[in-house]
């Protein structure tokens, strides 16, 4: 940061989910300088202020699993209504057929869709690596870079197809050397260190029972090596369960530990069905939790025990999930799903709006092993997201924050990315909406032709 950077107050805004910040926050450069408490002034220079007088501040939401491709495939007619394993065999013989320019163009629309839900950090997991799909990672950090929005993007991967047993066809299986050389070549051309990183990289084999027990092994070794995170999915069905226990002899959480994955390096999309003995070697461990609410309620998966992980120990953040299974990528929306379904869990005085915030802020910054995102402190980020109230599912709201939630919301008026305004007045910055919905579009029927 260079004094002659200028400051940016954004001033008074009508409520904030930081205390610290009820007066707003002091802008510098890609970073908070200050955080103003109600009804103060800045105790720094200010050279230009935004009145946020009608807006809810929030840090910028943060994501912890996607799969940006699905956004092909939402509402696909012939995986309605199934349950995660029929579901994924039902879809691999469609993903099978994505090529390059599919690929950009889905994985542009889920960053801007995550981006006007007040999304600053977006996360993908790919696994998909078919003859006419190389470069998916490549085109991600592109398309992140050039729209402006923080990514933790991981290099996914599948060994074991139908012929072994899997369940995804043979054309989107690869083996552990390309797998392992690939990965490689990723961290070292992509990923970035430290405080204000926009672009992560980490490894994140699709499932345990989708690759080798060798390539789970060689993937948290070079990840140790490399000092990078480890992602996969994992608990996310009973079936799942019951599969491992026939195909390893275990339990899924067993078999990660004797894989060399359990710690904190590791996060873990959907971790429903976990006993207590499990919950306890998870928060022990530092291991944390991405929280997909919508997709385990679309695929009837289960449902979460995110309070008791987060007891334990874990890092629980939120998460979109894949377009197909969800079927959106609105980290707001999540929100609400999030606060719904951890009172039927477990009881409305046990799961508030301020947690399910936590969770898609802090929390989900500590998955991806952040401190520098997810809250207004001084030193933070300026990752911000402003919600206004002037739609009707706001009028008559009294508690402006919990509105959020309990409301709806689900388009942020502006949003903030390392000091810079990607999403103004509810669009996002530099980007032909309507001319990219339309080309997505088509992308998606020609997919579904291609079958």
């Amino acid at each position: 940061m260079t004094s002659n950077e200028q400051t940016l107050w954004i001033k008074h805004p009508l409520a904030c989910s930081e205390t610290d910040a009820a007066g707003g926050v002091v802008v510098q450069g890609s970073r908070i300088i200050e955080a103003i408490p109600a009804g103060a002034n800045p105790q720094s220079r200010v050279d230009a202020t935004f009145d946020a007088s009608r807006h809810v501040l929030l840090p910028g939401l943060v994501n912890t699993h996607h799969h940006f491709y699905q956004t092909l495939t939402r509402a696909y007619s012939p995986a309605l209504n199934k349950e995660l394993f029929p579901w994924l065999t039902t879809l691999y013989d469609v993903w099978a057929n994505l090529d390059e320019a599919q690929m950009a163009l889905a994985s542009e629309l889920a960053m801007v869709e995550l981006l006007m839900s007040g999304c600053t950090t977006v996360a993908d997991h790919h696994y998909v690596f078919s003859g006419a799909l190389t470069r998916a990672i490549d085109i991600q950090v592109e398309t992140a870079h050039r729209l402006g929005v923080r990514a933790a993007l991981t290099r996914g991967s599948m060994s074991v197809g139908r012929d072994d047993g899997g369940l995804p066809p043979q054309s989107v299986v690869q083996d552990e050397a390309t797998i392992l050389d690939e990965s490689a070549r990723l961290i070292d051309a992509y990923h970035e260190r430290g405080d204000g990183a926009m672009v992560t990289l980490a490894l994140a084999p699709c499932s345990p029972f989708s690759v080798s027990r060798e390539l789970m092994q060689e993937s948290a070794r070079l990840a140790e090596t490399r000092d990078v995170r480890l992602h996969t999915h994992l608990a996310e069905t009973e079936d799942e369960t019951a599969y491992c226990q026939r195909l390893f002899g275990m339990r899924p959480l067993d078999y990660l530990e004797a894989t060399g994955w359990l710690g904190d390096r590791t996060w873990l999309a959907h971790g429903i069905h976990f006993n207590d003995d499990e919950v306890a070697r998870l928060g022990a461990a530092g291991t944390g939790i991405a929280h997909c609410p919508s997709s385990n309620m679309v695929l009837g998966s289960g449902m979460c025990r995110t309070l008791d992980l987060e007891a334990a120990g874990c890092p629980v953040g939120l998460a979109v999930d894949g377009s197909a299974s969800n079927d959106h990528s609105n980290l707001a929306e999540e929100m609400r799903q999030a606060l719904l379904l951890g009172r039927l869990r477990y009881s409305p005085s046990q799961v508030t709006h301020d947690d399910v915030i936590r969770w898609a802020t802090r929390g989900s910054a500590a998955c991806l092993g952040r401190t520098d995102i997810g809250g207004l402190a001084p030193g933070q980020q300026a990752d911000l997201a402003l919600f206004s109230l002037d739609e009707a599912r706001f009028s008559g709201a009294d508690h402006p924050i919990a509105a959020l939630l309990l409301c709806g919301a689900h388009r942020a008026d502006r949003v903030m990315v390392a000091g810079q305004w990607r999403v103004t007045e509810g669009r996002p910055v530099d980007v032909d909406l309507d001319a990219l919905l339309a080309r997505h579009d088509e992308a998606a029927a020609a997919l579904r032709r291609a079958l």
